[in-house]
């Protein structure tokens, strides 16, 4: 008989996997069964802001493969609309519910188990009200719902975003771009706690300039609603009226069902993992995507940074390594890159706070330089902050706030970032220079001189 494959989660990480465990072994050798919530399967939930704000006009144009490609083209057995409900590990099967299909129960064996059910959104309690027109950001079902609430009639005219990190100043966009008045209420000093204060004091003034009223230092306490519909938020410094709301307060892992069944956590909260994404300690049984702690490259300690790109590798990995291969996940370094309207945040590595939480002693370098030559039409600013080890010397972090392709200038930092590099290192390296595309010191290179003359070195 067949081995017998099930994965639980039908987007990124769970159908990497799959394809990758299929093109390695046929279905004669292998079954697959895929459990899916949702009704999409391989779709990009970082799109979902860009699809709501207009500026993708189709939702099916983030869906990368549907559940009947999967099913025809890789004979895997994609079930949509199936919540898993329990693993019995000693048994070897999981319990689902059709959810279509007044709850009917399924249960599945299984020789081989992948756990990628994601992440969950964090939901205060003031959330789990049951009002309409509140939405979370976390689904392409979610994403739905969202979209047809703003087509509603009447349609809203007043947007409360809570939460200041990635979804949370995505969505704000998006809420502009469709015409709302939009109000952004972060309970921390500052939106975009995913860079350094002095970066994020940058994306502040520009969201304040898009017309955004952003209210920093904030706490929401509840929601009012007329006739089960929201009608305002409820803050420490009074309610603000909202005909939708939309919640941007981060996400945890998705670890309901593997702690019931016995699957080990580690400190972030997420399933403990080796390199090859086996379950620590759990024969059979893997795990990829959101639901998972990584090691960072930099620190060498456990964190939890749910990205696609990360969920991706990890689910291939896993399926490579399934289907009888040989591969690993070597860690993060949390590279991340946003954009609101048209300025472009960028980090990788350690913030500060981070730095400091980890013991290192470093200095940092901040300049202000240009994408272009200064004279070079359509040349535009770009803010560049750099992190260095004292004594070594190495690169521990770096963030980039800036317009015109200035987020991606991440990227040759990540390379140095993720090989160890030095600043002084940097200070060296080939990049490409012509007029439009670069001053003749690239601003990765000013940045890395100041480092260096930061540290002493020279």
């Amino acid at each position: 008989m067949a081995e017998r494959l099930v994965v639980l989660g039908g987007d990124a990480a769970g159908m990497s996997a799959a394809s990758q465990a299929r093109r390695r072994r046929k279905a004669d050798d292998l079954s697959i069964v895929a459990f899916e919530r949702g009704r999409f399967t391989s779709y990009s939930a970082c799109g979902i802001p860009y699809w709501v704000g207009g500026l993708v006009d189709e939702r099916d144009e983030l869906v990368a493969r549907q559940p009947e490609v999967f099913r025809a083209d890789y004979d895997i057995d994609v079930r949509t609309r199936h919540e898993v409900v329990d693993i019995d590990l000693e048994r070897r099967e999981v319990v689902a519910v059709a959810l279509d299909e007044g709850r009917r129960e399924v249960r599945e064996p299984f020789d081989q188990l992948v756990y990628a059910v994601g992440a969950t959104p964090v939901h205060p309690r003031w959330a789990e009200s049951g009002i309409s027109g509140v939405f979370g950001v976390q689904t392409l079902d979610d994403g739905d719902a969202l979209h047809a609430w703003l087509l509603r009639d009447p349609k809203p005219e007043r947007a409360v975003v809570v939460g200041g990190g990635y979804i949370g100043v995505e969505m704000a966009e998006a809420m502009i771009n469709r015409g709302l008045s939009v109000t952004l209420v972060e309970r921390g000093p500052q939106p975009m706690s995913t860079v350094d204060p002095d970066m994020g004091e940058l994306v502040a003034d520009r969201l304040r300039t898009l017309g955004i009223d952003v209210r920093t230092g904030v706490t929401v306490t509840g929601l009012d609603h007329r006739e089960g519909v929201v009608s305002a938020v409820r803050t420490e410094d009074g309610p603000i009226p909202a005909d939708i709301v939309v919640l941007g307060l981060g996400i945890k892992p998705n670890t309901t069902l593997a702690r019931d069944a016995g699957l080990p956590l580690g400190p972030t909260g997420g399933v403990r993992v080796d390199l090859r994404m086996r379950v620590v300690g759990v024969p059979g049984v893997w795990a990829a995507g959101d639901c998972v702690e990584s090691v960072h490259r930099v620190t060498g300690q456990p964190v939890h940074i749910p990205l696609g790109t990360h969920a991706n590798k990890q689910g291939r990995v896993a399926g490579i390594n399934i289907g009888g291969g040989y591969a690993t996940f070597p860690g993060v370094i949390g590279t991340a890159v946003t954009r609101v309207c048209d300025l472009e945040v960028a980090r990788t590595g350690l913030l500060s706070r981070e730095a400091d939480d980890a013991g290192y002693s470093y200095v940092t370098a901040t300049v202000e330089s240009t994408n272009r030559a200064g004279y070079f039409p359509g040349a535009d600013p770009m803010t560049i902050k750099l992190l260095a080890e004292r004594g070594t010397g190495r690169l521990l972090g770096a963030q980039i706030v800036g317009r015109s392709d200035a987020a991606k200038r991440i990227d040759p930092l990540a390379v140095a970032l993720w090989n160890k590099m030095t600043v002084e290192d940097m200070v060296g390296l080939d990049l490409g220079y012509a007029p439009p595309y670069a001053p003749v010191w690239d601003p990765v290179l000013i940045a890395a001189r100041k480092a260096v003359d930061a540290l002493g070195i020279r």
